[in-house]
């Protein structure tokens, strides 16, 4: 049981890891070369999720997007809460 949560918080730490790196490669222009097809990969791999947030909070001041903020800290504290409730 013990191996079973390790495996599911180090899903979690892995994939709040790829949301990060998502987040500061869209402050850089990446329309095309190896970094532009590494953008668009994490893009498929963290969008979806994104999305569920984006759907609630729209933009502050129409620019800032908060919502990656709030899907870390949901997977997190989500994580740790399934983590200690089993």
């Amino acid at each position: 049981m013990i191996s079973l949560k390790y495996l599911l918080v180090s899903l979690a730490d892995a994939y709040s890891t790829i949301i990060f790196i998502y987040v500061l490669m869209s402050w850089i222009p990446t329309s095309s070369g190896i970094i532009g097809d590494i953008y668009r990969v994490l893009g498929k791999v963290c969008d979806p999720y994104l999305n569920l947030f984006r759907r609630l909070i729209p933009p502050i001041g129409g620019m800032v997007d908060v919502t990656p903020i709030v899907a870390l800290l949901v997977l997190q504290f989500g994580v740790r809460l399934i983590i200690r409730l089993f």
